[in-house]
């Protein structure tokens, strides 16, 4: 008998025993919405892999463009030329290292085509029979400055002129010119023993040492050049001096001239620098120190803009001396600043780079190539050859040594990032003219002789002060408006305030930096007591009225619709708010008054503020940095912090009120605990936005690296009231910074490709990407710890 239609319906689906019964079509998923699930599973592993490799591929491309910065000099012989040149000749390089060339103080100059080739004598054009006995290479001007026998000084130009042909590589051709020879004293045929020459424009400048009647004597030949309209003028004598009376019965063996013409020092046969200066009432010596306690020094030269002096003696210790005013000083003194890895030996010859502050020592059988600015020693050299003299080209790419046998070895250097290394970047480093060492950013200047000062640790300073000031701004207002909005706001008004909030974030960051560097900053100058009492005035008048509110009967707060209460507190706030503003001024006669150098008395906060703490006070500052960068952070936060309020089941909050909680409580004990980890995200949203902002930072700042004179990071001196305060001074709220996300877009379009400053600037965004990186990881896990602590299930 067949069963009836409802004993069908009746029965199970499927059985222990029997095959499963279909599924209604209703539930069956279609093969398109499968096929559509699968892709975009696939779409969404793809693109999440697609992301991890881009941000690898990003930190992939900012390592190798950054790789390079950290790399040693690298050395190398390219060829040799028998350039036959006598103990004792004078060597030099031209520009390309094609055209090698020596002086022994004959009647010519010769050249030696490093490619092969016959050698060239050029005559000087020096009056026949001149005998010299002393002479010296100036390279960066192309000069060789000599001493005659009968006292007389001069110098023969040896230049360089490259001409381009229609076919083939360029011809070097040299060219030798004398210049007529001066007597260093009037009457007196005393040989010179070393002499050094500076030309300053219209001033000219001779030292020389002589030997008179057995004694060593120190001159000085000043030269001047009138000028016209009709150009350079003839050069006229302008006063012989003797310095050898200040020398105080000292024997000199060195003289060197400052390029300024102003200035020499002279080493003395007891191993004493001293250090001489012209005034208009005639030479004073200056400072007399000794480079080294022991040891006979070897020589002393100047370093590439004549701001510091190598020393250098035959223990083969290396240290450099530069000119700074001392602390309390108020005068430039030479000052040790570095000292160098002392090489085997003595050392016997030094070459300055003529394009940074690279410098060559060495003796016959090592040489080092330092750098000066971070004391350095890039590469060392084992020469296979007895080395007599060394040349380096304009360029300081080629170095050539001359060996015992007339032989010149050119050796080629690679070395395109002497300025850069961790010292340099991270480090304090003793920079020119400094009277100590520092952090400083400075990254291009006008002169070639400029030393680059690349820390980043000012950069890194003010990255962090931004953040913080923009976030403690900001944190404190969106937050609680975050949290008014979600639990206490009307439901009416909360449609109008979150839509009005995620607008604000729409704001283009340039927007707020010019209305904050042309609006907001010329207009809270003059006001900072006013802006002080107002941000004390708004939270206080706020918790007053609560307090009062609290306190009347239950029967009247009723009246009031809930989430309407900012009807009543808003009003009281503007007008609190409007009354600290004008009250401004009579806070500041009252309390902000600076005493003035004279005695007089100025209430005047922005007089008052350095001298109470010792700060300066800049109309960009951090106060503009945090009104206006916060009103860019708030929507951000606002709007994650108070979408995490309001996820919060509606069973929690109703539970806890119907348990007796008033609403504070609901928010304080159930909604933030639960809501923290969404907080937290919003926060770190928020932090990521304010460390990457860059045109409010550039507009409303003044863009200026600022670090601690004295080398503090977090604390400084402690005396309030005598000029000090314990805070470092780049923390000083009323002074502006920059960040390295703003140096970045400043810098990077005017930086030559591939230079050093080019990529250093990758650097600090490598910096930058680690900072967030660091910091949003334990946000991550302090967000995580938070979710498994408050989640609900």
């Amino acid at each position: 008998m067949s069963p009836s239609p409802s004993d069908a319906h009746s029965q199970p689906t499927s059985s222990a025993t029997g095959p499963s019964r279909p599924v209604p079509e209703r539930f069956i998923v279609s093969k398109g919405t499968l096929r559509w699930d699968r892709f975009m599973n696939s779409a969404i592993v793809f693109g999440g892999i697609g992301i991890i490799v881009a941000v690898f591929g990003i930190f992939a491309f900012i390592a190798l463009e950054i790789a390079p910065l950290f790399k040693g000099a690298h050395i190398e012989e390219k060829s040799q030329v028998l350039l036959a040149a006598p103990e004792g000749a004078v060597v030099g390089l031209d520009e390309w290292s094609e055209l090698p060339f020596y002086f022994d103080g004959g009647a010519g100059v010769v050249f030696q085509p490093v490619k092969g080739g016959a050698a060239q004598r050029l005559p000087t054009g020096l009056p026949e029979g001149t005998e010299i006995t002393a002479k010296r290479h100036d390279p960066l001007k192309g000069r060789v400055v000599i001493g005659t026998a009968d006292g007389q000084v001069g110098f023969v130009g040896v230049t360089y002129l490259s001409e381009y042909q229609a076919e083939g590589p360029a011809l070097v051709k040299p060219s030798v010119k004398a210049e007529p020879l001066l007597a260093m004293k009037e009457g007196v045929t005393a040989p010179v023993l070393d002499m050094d020459y500076a030309d300053a424009g219209d001033k000219k400048l001779f030292a020389a040492i002589q030997e008179v009647d057995g004694q060593r004597t120190l001159t000085t030949l000043s030269l001047r050049q009138k000028k016209s309209l009709m150009g350079k003028g003839k050069t006229e004598v302008d006063g012989r001096d003797d310095l050898t009376a200040l020398m105080e019965g000292a024997r000199p063996q060195r003289v060197l001239v400052a390029g300024t013409a102003d200035s020499l020092l002279a080493l003395t046969d007891a191993g004493e620098v001293m250090y001489f200066f012209r005034l208009s009432s005639g030479w004073e010596l200056r400072q007399r120190f000794k480079p080294f306690d022991g040891g006979q020094v070897t020589g002393v030269d100047y370093l590439f803009g004549q701001v510091s002096v190598v020393c250098y003696n035959e223990k083969g210790q290396v240290r450099i001396y530069s000119l700074f005013v001392p602390e309390g000083g108020t005068m430039r003194l030479f000052g040790l600043t570095k000292e160098f890895q002392p090489i085997d030996g003595p050392i016997t010859f030094y070459r300055a780079s003529q394009r940074n502050k690279s410098f060559l020592v060495g003796n016959k059988k090592e040489c080092a190539l330092c750098y000066a600015t971070t004391a350095s020693v890039r590469r060392h050299v084992d020469l296979p050859f007895e080395a007599v003299s060394v040349a380096m080209d304009a360029k300081a790419e080629h170095m050539g040594f001359l060996d015992t046998q007339g032989k010149m070895h050119l050796y080629e250097i690679s070395d395109p990032h002497p300025e850069a290394g961790w010292r340099a970047f991270f480090g304090e480093v003793w920079y020119e003219g400094f009277a100590k060492p520092k952090y400083e950013w400075q990254s291009t200047s006008g002169t070639d002789d400029f030393e680059p000062k690349l820390s980043l640790i000012p950069l890194i300073a003010g990255s962090l002060k931004g953040t913080f000031y923009a976030m403690l701004f900001a944190v404190p207002i969106a937050l609680l408006a975050a949290i008014y909005t979600s639990q206490f706001l009307a439901p009416g008004m909360k449609r109008i305030v979150k839509p009005s909030m995620e607008i604000m974030a729409s704001l283009p960051s340039v927007v707020l930096g010019f209305l904050a560097a042309l609006w907001l900053a010329p207009l809270i100058e003059n006001r900072i007591p006013s802006i002080l009492l107002a941000i004390v005035s708004i939270p206080v008048s706020a918790s007053l009225l609560g307090l009062l509110w609290g306190q009347m009967p239950i029967a009247r707060r009723n009246r009031l619709p809930k989430g309407t209460e900012y009807m009543l507190i808003a009003p009281v706030m503007l007008v609190f708010a409007w009354a600290g503003w004008h009250l401004g001024p009579a806070l500041e006669e009252a309390v902000f008054v600076a005493t003035m150098p004279d005695g007089s008395q100025i209430a005047d906060f922005r007089l008052w503020w350095p001298r109470f703490t010792g700060m300066s006070y800049d109309q960009r500052n951090c106060m503009v940095v945090g009104f206006m960068m916060g009103f860019a952070v708030i929507p951000v936060i606002f709007t994650i912090a108070e979408d995490a309020l309001s996820n919060v089941p509606p069973s929690l909050t109703s539970a806890s009120e119907a348990l007796g909680a008033s609403r504070w409580q609901v928010v304080r004990t159930v909604v933030l605990p639960i809501a923290s980890a969404g907080i937290l995200s919003a926060i770190m949203i928020g932090l990521g936005r304010a460390v990457g902002e860059t045109m409010v930072v550039v507009m409303a700042t003044g863009n200026t690296p600022l670090f601690d004179e004295s080398g503090n990071f977090i604390l400084g001196d402690f005396g309030i009231g005598n000029g000090q305060f314990p805070l470092a001074s780049h923390w000083n709220p009323f002074n502006g910074m920059r960040t390295l996300s703003a140096n970045i877009a400043v810098e990077l379009p005017e930086a030559a490709q591939g230079s050093t400053h080019y990529r250093t600037l990758f650097l600090g965004a490598l910096v930058l990407f680690a900072m967030t990186f660091v910091l949003n990881t334990a946000a991550e896990v302090m967000r995580q710890k938070l979710r498994e602590k408050f989640k609900i299930v």
